[in-house]
């Protein structure tokens, strides 16, 4: 591991053509790589359209196995190629059990292991529960070329206790794929800002660093928000984008600067963790 590392999180619209979005995807982990990005993060379920919405029963042949499953193979060969660390998202079946999962690909082309989504929402637009086991996994770190990093997946990043288990785990930066828009029961509830704020308040409690990629376009009742961000761990957003744009953002951590400063807030030296529930 190095010094420093940089990161990027994509933004796109996505269709329901597996091919299309693989290309899209594709091209902007190149377009990250080549401006110095060594941990580049996709969005969630980004192989398809958002189809949690509805609870439609043909839906649920879109999960594969991690096994032989052609994005994975497909973006460890890119990993491979462009030497960078990538979480790749997918619905994953493993049996009779479906999962919402990360793949980490690590920058020789290897998979260090399979995170799965450990909160499942259940609500309008966000049928969830009716697709997804909740994760068996428990938090996952992976010790990548370049950093140490853990990964939670969109609902997971409203849960404090998930980023703080990732970094007692070691994590230096927690990354948090993304799928979230409006909200269709009420137009007048917008949930982007404090989306942002609760993965802010991650990066200031831990002192680490935090990247969220979400997509954007409207799909059905569902208008996502964008606003893929990376904050310091002061919380200070060093790069974001606006809701509607599709691209990439990128920016650098010095992770000894970033250790001293956490051992120096004392917030794990001072934990209680037998007066916690």
């Amino acid at each position: 591991m190095s010094s420093h590392v940089t990161v990027a999180a994509l933004q796109s619209v996505l269709t329901d053509s597996k091919k299309e979005n693989v290309e899209r995807m594709d091209a902007l982990v190149r377009q990250a790589a080549s401006k110095g990005a060594q941990i580049v993060l996709i969005p969630e379920l980004f192989e398809g359209c958002y189809f949690p919405q509805e609870q439609l029963e043909k839906d649920f042949g879109r999960a594969l196995p991690a096994k032989g499953h052609a994005t994975i193979s497909h973006f460890q060969k890119l990993a491979s190629e462009l030497g960078i660390a990538l979480p790749v998202s997918f619905y994953e079946r493993d049996g009779q059990e479906l999962y919402n999962s990360i793949a980490m690909i690590d920058a020789d082309g290897s998979m260090l292991g399979i995170y799965r989504k450990s909160h499942i929402p259940d609500g309008p637009g966000y049928q969830e529960k009716f697709f997804f086991r909740p994760g068996n996994t428990g938090f996952k770190t992976w010790k990548t070329r370049f950093a140490t990093i853990g990964v939670g997946i969109c609902w997971d990043q409203w849960f404090p206790e998930a980023a703080r288990s990732m970094v007692l785990a070691g994590a230096d930066l927690l990354f948090y794929p993304t799928a979230i828009g409006c909200e269709p029961q009420d137009a007048s509830l917008d949930t982007c800002a404090p989306w942002q704020r609760v993965m802010q308040g991650h990066a200031v409690a831990n002192a680490c660093g935090v990247v969220a990629a979400n997509r954007t376009g409207a799909e059905g009742e569902i208008r996502f928000y964008g606003s893929s961000f990376i904050c310091d761990q002061r919380g200070d957003m060093l790069a974001e984008m606006n809701r509607d744009e599709s691209g990439f953002i990128t920016a650098t951590f010095d992770l000894p600067a970033l250790r001293t400063y956490r051992d120096s807030f004392g917030f794990f030296r001072d934990r209680r963790p037998t007066l916690y529930p």
